[in-house]
């Protein structure tokens, strides 16, 4: 048995947040390369575009869009377009983040609530959208990508960001709390 049997996704659908930079686009083209078809969104649609790109020579489809994940309307509009799309979601991998480095005694009410509304808020919006899909299948997969801070803090001499932090720990404690809820449809969540 190859490496690629274990892992075929071949014609399932995934969502993928924060999927244009860094870790999203490495999960959004490790996806690909399974075989999914995938929704690529972030704030910054070109980087997007240029995934989707990559992706396609791979062979499979993938649809391109510019969303705040802190608004429920571009969120619904995704999920909508998505489904208009491909007919379902298999898998979402919540991943857009954002953080914020300053010392807790002068970390800036405005910056605690960004990383928190994208962080956590966002997090828990955009399941809540494609679970309603999920719900109807009686069947899905939301992966929430979160962090060793979030169980152990971080040193601050490497990275003073306590909102981080705290934003990863409430997906950890969301995450166990949604698996139990959803496991009843049939819907894992790591």
């Amino acid at each position: 048995m190859d490496v690629h049997s274990l892992f075929d996704l071949s014609g399932k659908i995934a969502i993928v947040t924060g999927g244009g930079i860094g870790l999203g686009h490495q999960i959004s083209k490790a996806l690909a390369e399974m075989g999914c078809y995938l929704t690529i969104c972030s704030r910054k649609v070109e980087k997007c575009e240029e995934v989707a790109h990559e992706v396609q020579k791979i062979g499979v489809k993938a649809l391109a869009f510019r969303c705040d994940i802190t608004n429920k309307e571009e969120i619904e509009k995704i999920v909508r377009t998505t489904v208009k799309e491909y007919d379902r979601i298999d898998i979402l991998v919540n991943n857009a983040g954002r953080t914020w480095g300053s010392p807790v005694e002068e970390f800036p009410l405005e910056h605690w609530n960004k990383v928190m509304d994208v962080n956590v808020t966002g997090t828990f919006l955009f399941s809540q959208e494609a679970g309603k899909i999920m719900i109807r299948q009686k069947n899905g997969k939301v992966i929430n990508i979160s962090s060793y801070a979030g169980l152990f803090g971080s040193d601050p001499e490497y990275m003073d960001a306590i909102a981080y932090n705290t934003s990863k720990g409430a997906i950890i404690a969301f995450t166990k709390d949604l698996a139990v809820k959803w496991a009843k449809f049939n819907i894992n969540v790591n």
